[in-house]
């Protein structure tokens, strides 16, 4: 600490200045007072610090974004296939055969259950890691004509019957059939698509999309507040997808049970 009349370096335990003799006993608390105020400041990290650390934290934080969003290695590629369409087309096949081959009960199990296991499926594929729709939608479309032509083939083993169709009706069956587990699957690839988009959007919760944020600023005049428009641009961007969601698990239900009930 400082000495209060002469300003020279004084030992914390001193009394008396020994440059100028003056006594310090009475100005004693209020120098230590300051001179711990001084150490605490101090100990407290600049703004450039602050800064440097929130440049840190960005940049791991664009790493990790970063290994998220890269191209899938063709690897991991043909680890997604077999797990995610293979492995739900040995399932509906083993359902086809318990229900109607083993137990030969009605088939309106076998389209619930075909409805209902895709979209597990599409939803864990899509909701870890990015990718892109139209090779999966394409994979989708595999799923579904391999399950039903795999299931007829199946049935023509039992039976003697034929593998593909022979009426316009039994072709018209067997699309709505694929498509119901087409849509199924694409519910699932939606609704973790929203998952996956929602962890960015926290990930980046403190920062405003520009072009929003520019439609919102400029737009925003009368009731419609600049606040209220970038909130509503952004609720109809965070559930819009939702929404596409809940379309195609409709369409998934109507195809897959419009057969059995219209019958």
């Amino acid at each position: 600490m400082n000495c209060p009349y002469c300003l020279s370096d004084v030992n914390e335990e001193a009394v008396v200045c020994k440059t100028c003799a003056r006594d310090l006993y009475l100005f004693k608390p209020m120098l230590i007072k300051v001179a711990d105020l001084e150490r605490r400041l101090d100990e407290i990290p600049n703004s450039e610090a602050y800064e440097k650390r929130i440049a840190e934290l960005e940049a791991t934080l664009d790493e990790h974004e970063h290994k998220q969003l890269k191209p899938r290695a063709a690897g991991e590629v043909l680890y997604d296939i077999v797990i995610y369409l293979l492995v739900p087309l040995i399932i509906l096949l083993l359902a086809h055969v318990l229900i109607t081959i083993v137990y030969d009960t009605n088939m309106i199990y076998l389209r619930l259950i075909s409805m209902a296991i895709p979209l597990p499926f599409g939803y864990f594929l899509f909701k870890g890691h990015q990718h892109k729709i139209f090779p999966w939608f394409l994979g989708v479309i595999f799923l579904a004509i391999s399950s039903v032509i795999g299931m007829s083939w199946i049935t023509s083993l039992v039976d003697g019957s034929t593998v593909l169709p022979r009426t316009t009706f039994e072709w018209r069956e067997v699309l709505e059939y694929a498509a119901s587990i087409s849509f199924s699957f694409l519910t699932g690839m939606l609704l973790g698509s929203v998952v996956f988009a929602n962890k960015q959007r926290r990930r980046r919760a403190v920062k405003i999309n520009p072009m929003l944020l520019a439609v919102a600023t400029g737009l925003g005049e009368g009731k419609l507040s600049p606040s209220n428009l970038y909130l509503l641009m952004k609720n109809l961007q965070e559930y819009g997808a939702t929404i596409i969601a809940l379309g195609t698990t409709v369409l998934s239900i109507y195809t897959g049970l419009k057969g059995i009930i219209g019958n």
